[in-house]
C-alpha cells in the first residue's frame, strides 16, 4: 500500500477511534466506517448490516448509493445470504451468488463486491459489504483495510450493545427502585443522601430534592430509637465485616421516626454496606418499611392474649369456687340455694363455652380462609328468641323483638347464624349503659332477610367503624377500658355472614347509639 493510502487509513481509523470514545450515536460511527471503507477500496455502494440480538435477523442499518425504496428487499437477500451460515456454513459460490444478487438489485452496473464480517470476541454481530463498479483483483491489503474497518465498526457496535443492556438495566433497577413499596435510600460514606426513592418520600415527608446532599441525621430524625443507629455501627467497623458466606453484614434499626411534617410513625431500616473491590466503603444502601400497623397488631394480639387468660380463668374460677361451695361437707344446702348455684354453674360454663367456639372458629378461618356450612331452613326468628332467653338472665338490659310477621325461613347454618345472633347481643350488651333497651328485629323482603340489633350506647366514632370487623379490634374509649372481651366476636359474625353469601353493616353516632344489620339470601 503506498504511503499516502496508508496515512489515509490511519486518518480514517483515528476519525473512527474518537467517534467511538466520544459515544456518538452508533448510527454516526457506522456511517463513517462505511464512508471509510468505500473512499479507501474505491467502491460505490456500500452497507453495514447488523445481526438482532434477539432474533438474529439481519437489517441494513447503514448504506451509501442505496435508494431507501430497496431496503426491504435488500434485508430480505441479506436473511437468504445467513441462512446457511446458521445451518453449518455456506460455500464461496453461494456466497459470490448472493452478493451478486444483492448488487443487481442495488445497481445491476455494479461488478465486483468484498463481503467483512463484524467479530468482536468471536462473537458476530453484523457485515460490512463494499461494492465496486469494476472487476479486479481483490488483494491482501483491500481485506486487511476493510477488516481494519470492520474491526472498529465490530467495537463500535458491541459497546452500543452494552451500553443499551446497562441502559436498560439502569430502567429496570429505576423501575424497581420507584415502584417498590418500601422505602429505599442511599447514602455517601459521609452519610450524606445520595438518592432516595417515591416511597421514602411518602414515608418520611422528605422530597427528594430536598433530602439529597443533606446529612442522614437532618431527614432520619428519631422521636424513640430502639437500638444503634448506623453511625456507632460504622465506629465498630461494621462495613468491613463479613458473614461466614463472605456476603456483607446487613444492619437491622427499628425506631419510631419523625416526619417532616411532625408526625410519628414506627419504621423499621435495614443497612447494606456497598464496597468497592478494594474493600472500600462506596455506598450504603437502607430499606424502609412502616411497621406501624405491624406493631398496632403486636400490641393488639398482646392484648388479646392477656384478655383471653383473663376471659378464660374467671368463669373457670367461679365454677370451681361455687362447685366447691356446694361440695363441703360441714354444710346443709337447701335446695333454693342449690339450684341458684347451678344456675350460676351453667352460665359460666355457657361462658366458657362461648368463647371456646369463638377461638376455634376464628382459628379454622385463619387457616382455612373460609367456613363450612351446614346448610338447612332456617328460622331466625326462633334462633333469636331462644338467644334472647338465653342472654335475659345474665343482663339488666331489655331485650326487645321486634319481627315482621311471617318472616320466612332461609337456608343457612342454624349453630353459624345462632353465633352470629347471641354475638351481637352480647355486643351490644357489654358496651350500652345498663338499663338500657336492646332492640332485635328483622324484615324481609322477596329476595332476602335482614336482622338488626339496636342499642343505646355511646355509639362508635365515625373514624373507627370500618375497624370494629377486624380480628382482635376494640373501640379505644373509657367503656371499653371497663369491659372485657377479646375483640373477636364481630370478626366472627362478618366472616359467618360473608359465608352465607351475605353483607353486615353498622350506622352510629356517638352519643346516640350503634345498630348492626346482616343481610342474607333467601335462597
Amino acid at each position: 500500500m503506498r504511503p499516502d493510502l496508508r496515512t489515509q487509513q490511519r486518518d480514517f481509523l483515528l476519525e473512527i477511534s474518537r467517534a467511538i470514545t466520544a459515544q456518538l450515536d452508533l448510527s454516526e460511527v457506522l456511517r463513517r466506517v462505511l464512508h471509510a471503507s468505500l473512499v479507501m477500496l474505491a467502491g460505490r455502494v456500500g452497507i453495514v448490516a447488523l445481526s438482532d440480538k434477539h432474533d438474529g435477523a439481519f437489517s441494513v442499518r447503514a448504506y451509501s448509493g442505496i435508494a431507501a425504496d430497496d431496503l426491504p428487499q435488500l434485508n430480505g437477500k441479506l436473511q437468504e445470504l445467513m441462512q446457511p451460515q446458521e445451518e453449518g456454513g455456506f460455500s464461496r459460490e453461494f456466497l459470490n451468488s448472493k452478493l451478486r444478487e444483492m448488487a443487481d438489485l442495488v445497481d445491476p452496473r455494479l461488478a465486483q463486491s468484498i463481503a467483512m464480517p463484524l467479530v468482536f470476541a468471536r462473537n458476530p454481530l453484523g457485515l460490512l459489504i463494499v461494492f465496486r463498479s469494476y472487476q479486479t483483483s481483490i488483494t491482501q491489503e483491500d481485506l486487511k483495510t476493510l477488516q481494519s474497518f470492520a474491526d472498529q465498526a465490530a467495537i463500535a457496535v458491541n459497546n452500543a450493545q452494552l451500553y443499551g443492556e446497562i441502559n436498560q438495566e439502569h430502567q429496570r433497577l429505576e423501575a424497581i427502585l420507584n415502584n417498590s413499596g418500601d422505602g429505599v435510600f442511599i447514602l455517601n460514606p459521609d452519610l450524606s443522601f445520595q438518592r432516595v426513592n417515591q416511597a421514602f418520600e411518602r414515608i418520611t415527608g422528605w422530597r427528594r430534592e430536598d433530602a439529597i446532599g443533606l446529612p442522614k441525621n437532618d431527614v432520619i430524625v428519631w422521636d424513640a430509637l430502639e437500638s444503634p443507629d448506623i453511625e456507632v455501627a460504622l465506629e465498630r467497623g461494621w462495613a468491613q465485616l463479613e458473614t461466614a458466606d463472605g456476603a456483607s453484614n446487613t444492619l437491622y434499626v427499628e425506631g419510631d421516626l419523625k416526619r417532616r411534617d411532625g408526625m410519628t410513625l414506627s419504621i423499621g431500616i435495614t443497612y447494606a454496606p456497598l464496597l468497592t473491590a478494594d474493600g472500600r466503603l462506596e455506598s450504603i444502601i437502607a430499606n424502609v418499611r412502616d411497621i406501624t400497623s405491624f406493631r398496632k397488631t403486636q400490641e393488639m394480639q398482646s392484648v388479646f392474649i392477656s384478655t383471653v387468660h383473663h376471659e378464660l380463668r374467671t368463669p373457670i374460677a367461679i365454677i370451681k369456687g361455687y362447685a366447691s361451695t356446694l361440695g363441703r361437707d360441714d354444710v346443709e344446702w337447701d335446695s333454693q340455694v342449690i339450684r341458684e348455684n347451678v344456675a350460676i354453674i351453667e352460665d359460666e360454663a355457657d361462658r366458657l363455652t362461648d368463647l371456646v367456639e369463638d377461638l376455634l372458629t376464628a382459628s379454622k378461618i385463619q387457616a382455612a380462609r373460609d367456613l363450612r356450612l351446614n346448610i338447612a331452613d332456617t328460622n331466625l326468628r326462633l334462633i333469636a328468641a331462644r338467644s334472647v332467653a338465653r342472654l335475659e338472665s345474665q343482663t339488666k338490659h331489655p331485650i326487645v323483638l321486634s319481627f315482621a310477621d311471617n318472616f320466612p325461613l332461609i337456608p343457612g347454618d342454624e349453630i353459624r347464624l345462632r353465633q352470629v345472633i347471641e354475638n351481637l347481643l352480647t355486643n351490644a350488651i357489654k358496651y350500652a349503659p345498663e338499663d338500657t333497651t336492646i332492640t332485635l328485629g328483622g324484615r324481609f323482603t322477596e329476595k332476602s332477610v335482614t336482622v338488626f340489633v339496636r342499642d343505646e350506647g355511646a355509639g362508635i366514632p365515625k373514624d373507627e367503624i370500618d375497624k370494629v370487623f377486624e380480628r382482635f379490634y376494640r373501640v379505644d374509649d373509657q367503656l371499653t377500658s371497663r369491659t372485657h372481651g377479646t375483640g373477636l366476636g364481630l370478626y366472627l359474625v362478618k366472616a359467618v355472614v360473608e359465608a352465607h353469601g351475605g353483607e353486615i353493616s353498622v350506622k352510629s353516632m356517638v352519643g346516640s347509639g350503634s345498630t348492626f344489620f346482616f343481610t342474607l339470601p333467601r335462597d
